[in-house]
C-alpha cells in the first residue's frame, strides 16, 4: 500500500460559504486550520481554479464537483471540491454557495482527530465490505480499512480451529493463521517478517496469548527493551527495529461461539500512541468485522461442504460399449455459490447398448445437489431394470413429485439409449433442451423429441422416439446453461451451438473446448453439464442372430449354432458353458412363451447371449426346488454359470440375456 493511497483514503472535509460574487464569507474550524483564509478573500485566491465552476454554479443553480489543487499547511494536494447552490436569500450579500472541500489529512495528523478516525473507519470504508463472502478477500479488505484510518500496520489472524472445525484442539496457546497484512508505506520488511498465510503459535506470556486467553483488547507501548524481547519471542531479531517505540493494539474478534481471532494494529513512533478512545473505536470496528468474518467463514464452510457433496455425486467414471467414445464436462455457474443440480451419466447396458443421461435440477446450492444425487441414484436403478427411456422418466417424475410434497422440486432430463448393434437411438425428454446429432458429412441437427413437462410437474405423458444413427455420428447432450444468455434469445445459443458442430473437429476433447468457447462467455451464466459421444456400431462380424422355431428341437439347434459360431470366433474355450446357457434360455422361451424365438450372440467386452420371445412375463429364479425334479432349475444354472444375467422388455415381448467373460 503506497503513501499516496493513504493520503487519498484519509480525508478531512472543509466547509466554506461564499456570496454570489465568490467572496468567502464563512468557514469552519477545519478550513481555518488547513487553508490560508480570511473573510472577504475571493475563493479563487484560496483554491486556484475555483472561480469558473463557482460562476457556473451561480448561473445554472446546479451542483458542481471538480478536482482542484489546494494549497494547505501540509503542502499542495489534489482535493475534491463540491459547490452547492443555496436558495436566493433576502440579503443579496448573504451566502449563495456552499463549498465542501475534501482534502487529504497530513501524514502526521492522521490519528489526531478522534471524530475523523471514527467516521473514516466505521462509516466510510467498512460498509463497502458487507457483500464480500470470500474470507481471503474480506481479510485483505479489513486490514486495508484499518490502514490508514486506525494504524500504520495491521494484520488479521484467525484461529486454526475456527478455519477448520476438524482441527483438534491444541494444548496451551492455540495455533493461528495470518490471513492478511497491510502497511501504509509499502515497507517490505513487514511483509518479510510477517508473511501472509503463516501458521503462528504465540508464547504463553506474550500480549497475543493474553488477548486470546481473556478475549479483551490489549494495548502496549513498546520501548527498546520490550521490542527486543518481543523479537526474541518471535526468533526474528529484525522485528525489534520495526517495533521499537511503536504502539501495539490487539483487537479480539468474537462471535456467539467464542473467539475467532484478533487484529494486530501498530502505530509507528511518528504518530501518537493508542489511547482509551482508540481502544473504544477499535473494538467497535472489530465487533462489526466479526459479523463479516463469521458470515464469510460460515459461507466458506457451507460452500466447501456443498462442493464436496456435489463432486462426490458426479460420476468419476462412465461406462459404455467399446464402440462408444465419451467425453464430459461440468462447469459451475458464475455465482457466489458454485454448486448446482446439473449432472450427466453414461451406463453400459446389456446387448452392446448404453444409456446416456443429462439432467438439471432447478435451483442451486446444497438442496439442488442433494436432489441431483437422488435422481442419479434413481436413474442408475431404472437403467439396471432396463426400462425404456419414456418409462424411466415417468418413474423419475413420480419420484420428484414425492420429493416435492413439502417443498416443490423440479428438474429437466434427457434420456437416450443407443444400441450399437442396430445403430438406433431411443430418446425421451422431460422439459430439457433437445439433443444435437451430427452425422459424418451432414449438417448438425437437433432431434425432434416429443415435448413433455419437467420432472415434478406430472402434467402429461412422456413419449420417446427412435432415430437411426449412422456410424461415427456425434451425439451431444447438454444443460440450458450452455445456450442461455441473459441478453439474447435462447435461439441464438442454439444456432451458435449448431455452428460449432457444423465446423466439426476430429478430437472430442477439442470439440468440447470449442463448444464451451464458441457459444457464450457469460459470467452470470448457469451451471453447464454436457456429455459428448461418438457412436460407432458393433462390426458385423462381432454379432449374429438366429431365428429358431417354437418347437422342442429349438434347443438342440441352438446348441449347434452356438458351438459353431464360437469356433469361428476362436472362443472354443467357452463353448461348453455357452452351449448349456443357450440351451436353458431357449428351452424356457419355448416352454413358457411360445411363438417365434431369436437367439443373438454379441462379442463386445464379453460374450453376450440373448434370447428374444413374444411373452412379456418376467421369469424368476425359484428357490427351494425339488432336487429330484426334472425341471425348474434353468435360471439357477444361468445365474450360477454366467457373470451376470437379466431380463429386459422389448417392443415385441422380452429378452433374457446372460454374459460370459472372454478368455484372457
Amino acid at each position: 500500500m503506497s503513501h499516496n493511497r493513504v493520503m487519498e483514503s484519509s480525508t478531512r472535509i472543509l466547509i466554506l460559504g461564499m456570496d454570489s460574487s465568490g467572496k468567502v464569507l464563512q468557514f469552519d474550524r477545519n478550513a481555518a486550520a488547513v487553508l490560508r483564509i480570511e473573510p472577504g478573500v475571493p475563493l479563487d485566491e484560496v483554491i486556484a481554479g475555483a472561480g469558473a465552476p463557482l460562476c457556473e454554479t451561480v448561473r445554472s443553480g446546479r451542483e458542481r464537483t471538480v478536482m482542484l489543487s489546494v494549497e494547505t499547511s501540509g503542502g499542495a494536494h489534489e482535493a475534491v471540491v463540491t459547490l452547492h447552490p443555496l436558495s436566493a436569500a433576502a440579503d443579496p450579500d448573504g451566502v449563495a454557495v456552499l463549498a465542501l472541500v475534501r482534502v487529504p489529512v497530513p501524514h502526521a495528523e492522521r490519528f489526531v482527530d478522534p471524530a475523523l478516525v471514527r467516521r473514516a473507519l466505521l462509516d466510510d470504508a467498512l460498509p463497502r465490505l458487507g457483500s464480500t463472502l470470500d474470507l481471503d478477500l474480506l481479510a485483505r479488505g479489513l486490514v486495508e480499512v484499518a490502514v490508514p484510518h486506525l494504524c500504520n500496520v495491521a494484520s488479521l489472524l484467525l484461529l486454526e480451529s475456527a478455519l477448520d472445525p476438524e482441527e483438534p484442539p491444541a494444548a496451551g496457546v492455540a495455533p493461528m493463521r495470518r490471513m492478511a497484512l497491510a502497511t501504509d508505506d509499502g515497507d517490505s520488511a513487514w511483509d518479510a517478517a510477517f508473511p501472509t498465510g503463516e501458521a503462528v503459535v504465540y508464547p504463553d506470556d506474550s500480549p497475543y496469548a493474553r488477548c486470546l486467553a481473556t478475549g479483551e483488547p490489549v494495548r502496549v507501548t513498546l520501548d527498546a527493551e520490550s521490542a527486543v524481547r518481543l523479537a526474541a519471542e518471535w526468533r526474528r531479531p529484525p522485528v525489534a527495529d520495526l517495533f521499537k517505540g511503536a504502539s501495539l493494539l490487539l483487537l479480539p474478534i468474537t462471535e456467539a461461539g467464542g473467539l475467532l481471532g484478533f487484529f494486530v494494529c501498530v502505530r509507528t513512533p511518528a504518530h501518537r500512541p493508542f489511547d482509551a478512545y482508540d481502544v473504544e473505536v477499535g473494538m467497535e470496528f472489530a465487533s462489526r468485522a466479526a459479523i463479516l468474518v463469521e458470515c464469510a467463514h460460515r459461507y466458506g464452510r457451507e460452500r466447501a461442504t456443498a462442493l464436496t457433496l456435489q463432486r462426490s455425486l458426479l460420476p468419476t467414471d462412465l461406462s459404455a460399449p467399446a464402440t462408444v467414445e465419451l467425453r464430459h464436462r461440468y462447469l459451475p455457474g458464475g455465482r457466489l455459490i458454485e454448486v448446482g443440480g446439473d449432472w450427466y451419466e453414461a451406463i453400459a447396458l446389456p446387448g452392446a447398448r448404453v444409456a446416456l443421461v443429462v439432467g438439471d435440477v432447478a435451483g442451486h446450492g446444497v438442496r439442488a445437489a442433494v436432489t441431483m444425487g437422488r435422481l442419479r441414484t434413481a436413474i442408475q436403478t431404472l437403467a439396471a431394470l432396463d426400462l425404456p427411456p419414456a418409462e424411466a422418466l415417468e418413474r423419475l417424475d413420480a419420484l420428484m413429485r414425492t420429493l416435492g410434497e413439502r417443498e416443490p422440486h423440479f428438474a429437466t432430463c434427457a434420456y437416450v439409449v443407443y444400441d450399437a448393434v442396430s445403430g438406433r437411438c431411443e430418446v425421451a425428454s422431460a422439459g430439457h433442451p433437445p439433443p444435437l446429432l451430427a452425422a459424418p458429412g451432414s449438417p448438425a441437427a437437433y432431434l425432434d423429441v416429443p415435448p413433455a413437462p419437467p420432472l415434478g410437474i406430472g402434467d402429461g405423458p412422456v413419449v420417446s422416439r427412435e432415430f437411426p444413427v449412422a456410424d461415427g455420428t456425434l451425439l451431444f447432450l447438454y444443460t440450458d446453461g450452455l445456450v442461455e444468455h441473459r441478453a439474447r434469445d435462447i435461439d441464438v445459443g442454439f444456432d451458435r451451438l449448431r455452428a460449432v458442430f457444423d465446423r466439426g473437429a476430429g478430437d472430442l476433447d477439442e470439440l468440447c473446448r470449442e463448444t464451451l468457447d464458441g457459444v457464450f462467455d457469460d459470467h452470470q451464466r448457469d451451471d453447464i453439464a454436457m456429455l459428448l459421444a461418438r457412436l460407432h456400431r458393433i462390426p458385423e462380424e462381432d454379432h449374429v442372430a438366429f431365428a429358431l422355431p417354437a418347437e422342442p428341437a429349438a434347443a438342440r439347434r441352438a446348441r449347434g449354432l452356438v458351438r459353431e459360431r464360437l469356433r469361428r470366433w476362436g472362443l472354443g474355450a467357452l463353448a461348453d458353458t455357452a452351449v448349456l446357457l443357450a440351451s436353458e434360455l431357449v428351452t424356457n422361451a419355448y416352454r413358457h412363451a411360445g411363438g417365434p424365438i431369436t437367439l443373438r450372440l454379441i462379442r463386445e467386452g464379453g460374450l453376450v447371449l440373448e434370447v428374444f420371445d413374444s411373452y412379456d412375463g418376467q421369469p424368476r429364479v425359484r428357490a427351494g426346488e425339488d432336487v429330484c425334479a426334472d425341471g425348474g432349475r434353468g435360471l439357477q444354472v444361468v445365474a450360477r454359470l454366467s457373470r451376470r444375467w437379466g431380463v429386459r422388455c422389448t417392443p415385441g415381448g422380452k429378452a433374457v440375456w446372460c454374459e460370459l467373460p472372454l478368455p484372457r
